[in-house]
């Protein structure tokens, strides 16, 4: 049984007027910046199955193991272990990132976090797509910091050249001067062609964290091309379509480039500054990673059966696609439960698919 989906929009000052409008045949541009639709059951925007009127979360709280699946209410119990997402970058993002299953639990336990999940991400393009992703070798920081000749910035790149890569972010997230710090910072960075510096200085005037680009290393993605960020990657994106698939989680720290609160201590405890993202590539039209809660799925006029018995959503972004026999076209989505045996994919366009990942796949826990 493939139900069509109703899907929230979320209006964030960094999205775009046009790409989702645009996907989904609404006037463009919109009203208001649309920077996500979210495709699934996460309490905090919940898709509607269009004809039984409810929620996917009422749905799956109801009959827990008909709409997801023995298998995945044994792995992950009586929810959707992903979320799967149309994200549209118009302006940068916060710098975040996000904590390992075992860190959410626990810090959930402390009141440290608002649910004991991890939250993995994948972002796959529809357009060219950029992000900030990973650290730089502190020596190459070191060098490019140097660059900007700014006495103010030695004690920084002292400690980048120890290897200290913490203790300068600390540094520079504690920075007692942040405005003058900026616009120093701005003024050095045109001068040597830092154009990303610069324009995250105008948007952020007090935010030490526009150093970013030279901080951490630039990932650019071509449609089709995907990247996963796994726990305690510092990441930020900066511009572009895609569609992006997580863990069912709220779990976020952010870093900078925002005017909400930045935790110090615990951003620096969980960051890991060694790991890097991973770029993914399609084997048999799916994205697979090395976390339990998702994979993403691709198809091209597809002419697919997929096996059943798990959970997925789907959301076509070009031409027509049946799903089981139901149509979908650009902007439409539907979920097809887990008690279903087969899932028949046949069109002529270009269609998404999440669910969860196959067990000899991926970890017991998310990483």
């Amino acid at each position: 049984m493939t139900e069509l989906l109703s899907n929230p929009v979320k209006h964030y000052d960094w999205g775009s007027r046009t790409a989702i409008a645009t996907l989904t045949g609404r006037p463009s541009p919109s009203p208001d910046p649309e920077a996500e639709m979210w495709l699934g059951a996460h309490p905090s925007g919940p898709s509607l199955l269009v004809e039984r009127g409810i929620t996917l979360d009422q749905a799956i709280a109801a009959d827990p193991q008909a709409e997801l699946g023995a298998g995945t209410v044994a792995r992950f119990g009586a929810r959707l272990p992903y979320l799967l997402k149309l994200i549209a970058v118009e302006r940068v993002l916060s710098l975040q990132v996000h904590p390992s299953a075992e860190q959410a639990e626990a810090g959930h336990a402390r009141g440290a976090y608002v649910d004991a999940h991890p939250k993995p991400e994948l972002v796959c393009a529809l357009t060219p797509f950029s992000g900030l992703a990973g650290f730089r070798a502190p020596g190459e920081a070191a060098r490019l910091l140097a660059e900007l000749e700014l006495p103010e910035l030695r004690p920084v790149v002292g400690l980048l050249e120890a290897g200290d890569s913490a203790g300068a972010l600390r540094l520079l997230l504690e920075w007692p001067e942040r405005k003058a710090l900026v616009e120093a910072v701005a003024a050095a960075a045109g001068r040597r062609g830092h154009d990303l510096v610069t324009r995250l200085a105008e948007q952020y005037p007090d935010d030490p964290a526009v150093l970013a680009p030279l901080l951490m290393n630039r990932h650019d993605l071509m449609p089709g091309e995907a990247l996963f960020l796994g726990a305690g990657v510092l990441h930020c994106y900066l511009s572009g379509f895609g569609v992006e698939i997580m863990g069912g989680s709220d779990n976020v720290l952010r870093a900078g480039l925002t005017p909400k609160p930045v935790d110090v201590d615990e951003l620096l405890r969980i960051t890991d500054f060694a790991a890097q993202p991973l770029r993914v590539e399609p084997v048999d039209g799916l994205y697979t990673v090395p976390v339990p809660e998702f994979a993403l799925g691709r198809a091209q006029a597809p002419d697919v059966t997929l096996e059943g018995g798990v959970p997925r959503v789907f959301v076509c972004v070009e031409g027509e696609v049946a799903v089981d026999g139901r149509t979908l076209r650009p902007g439409e989505s539907a979920f097809v439960p887990g008690f279903q045996a087969a899932v028949q994919v046949r069109g002529s366009g270009t269609v998404f698919w999440a669910q969860p990942s196959r067990e000899a796949d991926a970890p017991a826990t998310g990483v």
